[in-house]
């Protein structure tokens, strides 16, 4: 599963601090703790075993490590914290596997990645002793996996066309006799799938496992109504903006900007969305040793770092405990609320960890056509 949702993330990162509507301080804080070092940087950089590696997915205009969650851990443990944006890819992660070179301490990973690495004995068990399960999101104490935050897919709509009853459901999406214009899905399968099924008559909780071709059979019958499957949140968020999609399923980040930045016009729930969470693992024999990696993991459950990115970026935080610290105005914003929660699908990795590679190479035929 490619995580382009990082790298848009520290793309809004730079547009609002661009557009001054967020202090560098802020800005540093929240890309630290998201992303990572220059790409420019990268070469110059020494992987050794006396500080700790976090491999996250980079962008060009980072210049400090900030303190979200690199500073404290150097200043509560004397280990430097250096990180690497070259993008933790499964194909990243699997060579250094099959070289026996690993480099990497802490990696945010997409979970089924995770999961996946992890049937097959590849990564530390994380340590519960150090990482605290009560600031773990229920049913994610995982042995080889833990969130470092949530985010959405969810379904935006331009108000001017369909008022404020627009489409709020997958069978909406579908229905272009009720709901006429053009759509825009994700290019990459996740939570497509399961709002074609869904679609179809599929109730939320008999999705898994999956049943592919149906739901392809299903998209193939909408795709004169898709104007593109997006590949970026600039994309989605452009497509939308300009009225060359009336509707789409992009992610909340985008979706929160499309709101504010339109006055309103458009529109978006929690309701039917699909929750999706991106994980910490550590590889066995990862340079600074397990216990070093499990002392980082569960610095960062801090909650006042995690509304660091919820408020920069409206990333739903992993831990609990930080729902509290959101001003009370900006709550319903956030995708791990008890009342989203409720109201939306959530993408079960288990799935995705056994039968992505192949269900991907189906999916993409039918898009690219």
């Amino acid at each position: 599963m490619k995580n382009h949702f990082q790298q848009d993330c520290f793309e809004i990162l730079l547009r609002r601090a661009a557009a001054g509507e967020i202090s560098r301080r802020n800005f540093v804080k929240a890309a630290s703790a998201l992303l990572a070092v220059p790409l420019t940087l990268r070469g110059k950089m020494v992987f050794a075993a006396d500080q700790l590696v976090l491999a996250n997915w980079g962008g060009d205009a980072i210049q400090a490590y900030g303190d979200a969650f690199g500073v404290p851990f150097t200043e509560a443990t004397g280990i430097p914290v250096r990180i690497d944006g070259s993008g933790p890819t499964e194909g990243a992660i699997q060579a250094q596997i099959a070289s026996n070179t690993i480099i990497w301490d802490a990696i945010d990973a997409d979970a089924n990645v995770g999961l996946s690495l992890g049937n097959r004995g590849l990564l530390e068990a994380l340590d519960y002793d150090k990482i605290d399960r009560a600031k773990i999101r229920p049913g994610w104490d995982r042995e080889f996996v833990t969130p470092s935050y949530f985010f959405s897919y969810v379904l935006a709509y331009d108000s001017e066309m369909f008022g404020d009853e627009g489409p709020s459901t997958p069978a909406d999406f579908w229905d272009v006799e009720k709901f006429p214009g053009m759509r825009t899905m994700y290019k990459w399968m996740n939570g497509m799938v399961e709002a074609a099924l869904i679609a179809d008559g599929v109730k939320p909780e008999e999705l898994y496992p999956l049943d592919l071709d149906r739901a392809l059979a299903k998209i193939a019958a909408l795709k004169p109504d898709i104007i593109s499957f997006w590949g970026s949140g600039a994309e989605s968020q452009q497509l939308l903006m300009e009225g060359e999609a009336a509707m789409g399923y992009v992610w909340n980040t985008r979706a929160s900007l499309l709101s504010r930045d339109t006055d309103g016009r458009i529109k978006w729930k929690f309701d039917n969305a699909f929750l999706n969470p991106s994980s910490w693992i550590t590889l066995k024999g990862n340079p600074a040793g397990r216990d070093v990696a499990m002392d980082f993991i569960a610095s960062t459950q801090k909650p006042e770092s995690q509304v660091v990115l919820f408020e920069m970026l409206r990333n739903g935080p992993a831990n609990p405990e930080a729902d509290a610290l959101i001003p009370e105005d900006q709550r319903h914003l956030n995708c791990v609320s008890p009342e989203a929660v409720a109201v939306q699908v959530q993408l079960d990795q288990d799935w995705y960890a056994d039968n992505y590679t192949a269900a991907l190479e189906k999916w993409l035929a039918l898009v690219s056509a």
